[in-house]
């Protein structure tokens, strides 16, 4: 990240350049309902624990209707999160079970978008979750050089959405998809600044964008979640359907005061450029319509699991996770508990699919 250019990109990031925010989502707007089924079975045996997860987030966009699980040999629950109340499928298998476990969601989704044409008195973040959104995290930190470049890319912004704004397009202009980056990515944002490096994955991106967003004061999260069916807005990189084993995808938001949570998501924006058409240049039509529309809307054909960083597994021997967008598991073998690589689904051996249901 060269800091002329830095500044430059940033400058000419005014609030007078600002794109209009997406569609006002319409009440009436149709929903659709899918069932998602996650299968893991080990191949290292028992004794083992598994922690499967699974969708807590109710919002006017997503509507968890059940989650059902089962593991034959074992003993599984389902619990949340003390911190965030991501929901957990935890099952555990004692020395000659196998140790297979499904967990089988159903929800109803629909499109969303911010209506930023009226502020509402109903839109109230309270103290406890203003607190939890601005707050440091393992791989977010808000101080130092995350802080530093929070506050040069959003001088001159005169309210929290100018500020978003900025770092969104900073985002979109300074940072590339890397496709060489395992699962997610990591979202060690202190790293890729201080090392220059700006590639990653969604993990990593859009991580940038909450940790940049928090150190200037403006309350924001991760979305950890799926995708679940094709895109309908003609982009063959924003969907997937059937086998989705391989389609975690983690979003952002951040806390608009009167108007309540904003939808981004400039990762998908990079992600365009690298994938869609062989490749496209920022200037493409196709990525400018990309663009503009993830800056406050969402295309729902995505499942939103949990809001949690840090998250320390239910009677895990290691320690906490980052974040919980895969399935993880530990196995006990020569004494010695081994936590098993959640981006090897193969060896793994787990898989989730998704199916549209017609109600």
């Amino acid at each position: 990240m060269d800091r002329r250019s830095f500044l430059k990109t940033t400058a000419a990031l005014s609030a007078a350049g600002m794109a209009p925010l997406g569609f006002a989502a319409d009440e009436k707007e149709k929903w659709r309902t899918f069932e998602v089924t996650t299968r893991v079975e080990l191949l290292e045996g028992a004794p083992a624990r598994i922690w499967i997860p699974v969708p807590t987030v109710n919002t006017d966009y997503q509507k968890v209707i059940s989650t059902t699980f089962n593991a034959p040999s074992g003993q599984a629950q389902l619990v949340q999160d003390p911190v965030y109340g991501a929901g957990i499928v935890a099952a555990e298998f004692g020395s000659g079970q196998k140790p297979v476990v499904e967990a089988v969601t159903r929800f109803a989704t629909r499109d969303r978008a911010a209506d930023l044409s009226a502020p509402s008195d109903r839109a109230v973040l309270a103290e406890a979750d203003r607190a939890k959104y601005l707050a440091a995290t393992e791989l977010l930190p808000t101080d130092g050089i995350v802080r530093k470049t929070a506050q040069e890319i959003t001088r001159g912004s005169r309210n929290d959405l100018e500020r978003a704004h900025a770092v969104y397009e900073w985002i979109v202009e300074n940072t590339q998809r890397d496709p060489k980056v395992r699962g997610c990515g990591v979202g060690d944002i202190k790293t890729m600044l201080e090392t220059n490096n700006l590639g990653g994955k969604c993990g990593d991106l859009n991580a940038l964008f909450v940790g940049l967003m928090r150190s200037v004061g403006v309350p924001s999260r991760d979305v950890y979640g799926i995708r679940v069916a094709d895109s309908k807005l003609g982009y063959k990189s924003l969907g997937k359907s059937g086998d989705i084993t391989k389609a975690q995808h983690c979003r952002a938001e951040f806390w608009l005061a009167g108007y309540g949570w904003v939808p981004v998501d400039p990762a998908d924006v990079r992600k365009v450029v690298l994938e869609e058409s062989g490749g496209l240049p920022l200037s493409d039509a196709k990525v400018e319509a990309a663009r503009k529309r993830l800056f406050g809307s969402w295309e729902m054909n995505w499942l939103a699991y949990n809001y949690a960083h840090d998250v320390k597994l239910p009677g895990a021997a290691r320690g906490p996770v980052g974040f919980f967008m895969y399935p993880n598991a530990e196995v006990v073998g020569q004494g010695k508990v081994s936590r098993i690589d959640s981006l090897d689904p193969e060896n793994f051996r787990y898989t989730i699919t998704s199916r549209e249901l017609l109600v």
